[in-house]
């Protein structure tokens, strides 16, 4: 057995491992080069493998810089099966074809503009191609045992990162290996624990963090102090959140706030038809997650879906302290920039940026108090 890595080296983006056998070629996660303009650019190498040759693929999970390559690689002749869990193809089936759209945006905007030194600029996938590699998808479900050819095996262990996050285990004429994915924190109120690691030879893990150590703060508490405060001074939140388990927790959280009266009773918008869309099919997986289907409906209800960008523009107009929260990517380059476009800087508004929260407004001021927390602002 073999092990190339052709991605997530000095760097923590564009997850790709290339495992040989006699007789197979398993990539395990097929992820997209993001962040900084070096790192993307990378998407248009070429991969040092014959793609026709590979024999399937495994991901861990569904976010983008671990799946978000699928379709270059079926657009460039894969045709094999790609093992994943349930709820990684379900998410699959709306981040893939997203994300083909950006890029045909992303192309036609620069052709708009003429800011590419491509005649014309082309996109690295559409979300048509998205659509046609979502066929290659194949479920398998936690903890079973799947055999491939040549007598590999693969088996998917729960990661607690988000959806069907899976640790995967491929086993060989008697040598394992171990792959972590991305790992959720023990003890989340919303996401499962990720499993005990199954015993391996080899073990490949993933570290976003390196030598940093989550802080230990209640989250809750946080919330309720910069809401309060914002909402004492007339103004608005506004959140950037990943679609995808990061926005679910927080509508877990804001909902636990206002049932105990530890915030004001603020509307709360959520300003992302994928986030909206991840949100259904969290409601639909109660196997993935410790909330029971009561409490997901709680969560889901609690916020008004804005859908159209005429519903998303027409929140800047509106006098009243509320909470918006917005797919991150959507909020520094999507239909939803112009909130902190329109709000910052200022003196009343509050929004999460860098790991500190941000203060800035032009709205006249409008009544809000928090019913636990009078200190003044």
């Amino acid at each position: 057995m073999k092990l190339t890595f052709l991605g997530a080296v000095q760097t923590v983006t564009g997850s790709k491992y290339l495992v040989q056998t006699a007789r197979q070629r398993i990539l395990v996660d097929c992820g997209l080069f993001q962040g900084l303009k070096e790192l993307r650019e990378r998407n248009w190498l070429p991969l040092p493998i014959e793609v026709p040759s590979l024999n399937a693929v495994i991901l861990t999970h569904a976010h983008l810089d671990h799946s978000g390559y699928l379709p270059v690689l079926a657009k460039n002749g894969f045709r094999g099966p790609v093992y994943c869990t349930e709820a990684t193809r379900d998410l699959c089936e709306i981040l893939l074809p997203d994300s083909g759209h950006l890029q045909e945006r992303d192309a036609e905007f620069a052709n708009r503009h003429g800011y590419t030194k491509h005649k014309p600029a082309r996109p690295l996938y559409t979300a048509a191609d998205a659509e046609a590699s979502l066929k290659l998808l194949r479920p398998v479900s936690f903890g079973a045992v799947h055999k491939l050819d040549d007598g590999l095996t693969v088996r998917f262990q729960r990661a607690g990162h988000i959806l069907g996050a899976a640790s995967v285990w491929l086993e060989e004429g008697g040598i394992s290996l171990l792959f972590s994915g991305d790992l959720g924190r023990p003890n989340d109120p919303v996401m499962l624990d990720p499993a005990v690691a199954q015993p391996a030879d080899y073990l490949v893990v993933e570290s976003t963090y390196g030598n940093r150590r989550h802080e230990r703060i209640d989250p809750e508490l946080s919330l309720a102090e910069i809401i309060c405060s914002t909402a004492r001074r007339g103004g608005s939140v506004l959140i950037p959140a990943f679609a995808v388990g990061r926005t679910q927790s927080i509508l877990y959280h804001l909902q636990r706030l206002k049932a105990n009266r530890r915030i004001p009773d603020l509307p709360v918008y959520l300003d992302s038809p994928m986030a909206i869309d991840a949100s259904g099919i969290f409601c639909r997986h109660l196997d993935d997650h410790k909330l029971s289907d009561s409490q997901c409906r709680s969560l889901c209800s609690i916020a008004r879906y804005v859908r159209s960008v005429e519903e998303s523009k027409a929140l800047n107009g509106m006098a009243m302290p509320r909470i918006v929260i917005s797919a991150s990517g959507m909020a520094t380059g999507g239909r939803a920039q112009h909130h902190p476009l329109y709000r910052l800087p200022g003196s009343r508004d509050s929004r999460r940026r860098d790991g500190e929260w941000c203060v800035g407004s032009h709205h006249p001021r409008a009544t809000g108090a928090c019913p636990r927390h009078s200190e003044q602002p």
